[in-house]
């Protein structure tokens, strides 16, 4: 029998195709962008073997200082990590990952024991330069686990995808007198609004036949697709973690036994 492990934040699923490919059952739990909402979501208890989700960062973000002074409090996204921690005490699960950015407050669900990892999408594989938290919980004790890295990776990898243009600004263009030209490389209206989904979703490590599948279902704006792209976890990043909490759990390398 596969370890079931609900999934929290689940988006557009990336980190869960990771863990899928691991062998790993997937339940995904409610997400605005299906329509739900995971305050209002309590799962059973002693049913699920792991719990794996990252709450929105944009509260931890280093821009939510500048978001709340110009624009008031409200205007950045509330911090849910609280209620990931409570679906954790509720469901108890043997074990959980909390995604997020580094400067997040560490979870520490009651009768666990924590242990984070920082980890570049570039470090194990992937084409960007995307850092991430990862935090490993463990039931009444804490967790021995690596994520394991390359010895050799590129000294230069792509911008991390966001939401709306990958992390690809325009190149600053300099006048005579060595003033900059226009507004390259400063706002949000400066970015390449006009990169292809395909290209983000690619750096992403996305297979390409995934984005096509979502665009034909016809269920996303384009929009849509951007923000589930630009918000998950880069698929190598998702593939590393899901083979260290593998090592750590003491799990068969072929399927997962119970």
């Amino acid at each position: 029998m596969s370890q079931l492990v609900l999934s929290l934040f689940p988006g557009i699923g990336l980190l869960d195709m990771a863990f899928e490919e691991a062998g790993f059952c997937v339940v995904r739990g409610p997400d605005l962008l299906w329509g739900g909402d995971v305050r209002n979501f309590h799962p059973p208890a002693g049913r699920f073997d792991g719990v794996i989700g990252g709450p929105p960062c944009k509260c931890w973000s280093p821009l939510a200082n500048v978001v709340r002074a110009v624009h008031g409090p409200e205007a950045v996204a509330p911090d849910l990590i609280p209620e990931f921690i409570r679906i954790v005490e509720a469901a108890a699960p043997q074990w959980f990952i909390m995604e997020n950015v580094n400067g997040a407050p560490v979870p520490e669900p009651q009768g666990y024991g924590v242990a984070p990892a920082i980890v570049k999408d570039v470090w194990v594989g992937g084409a960007t330069n995307r850092e991430r938290r990862f935090t490993f919980g463990l039931a009444g004790a804490v967790p021995k686990w690596q994520i394991e890295t390359l010895a050799l990776h590129s000294a230069n990898p792509k911008p991390t995808v966001t939401t709306n243009s990958g992390g690809r600004r325009k190149v600053a263009v300099l006048e005579a007198n060595g003033r900059q030209r226009g507004n390259q490389g400063h706002a949000d209206h400066a970015r390449l609004q006009s990169r292809p989904v395909e290209d983000q979703a690619a750096d992403q490590g996305v297979p390409a036949d995934f984005v096509a599948l979502l665009k034909e279902h016809g269920a996303f704006t384009s929009k849509a697709l951007r923000i589930g792209i630009g918000n998950g976890v880069p698929l190598p990043m998702g593939r590393a973690v899901a083979a260290a909490v593998k090592l750590a759990m003491g799990l068969q390398a072929e399927g997962i036994a119970a």
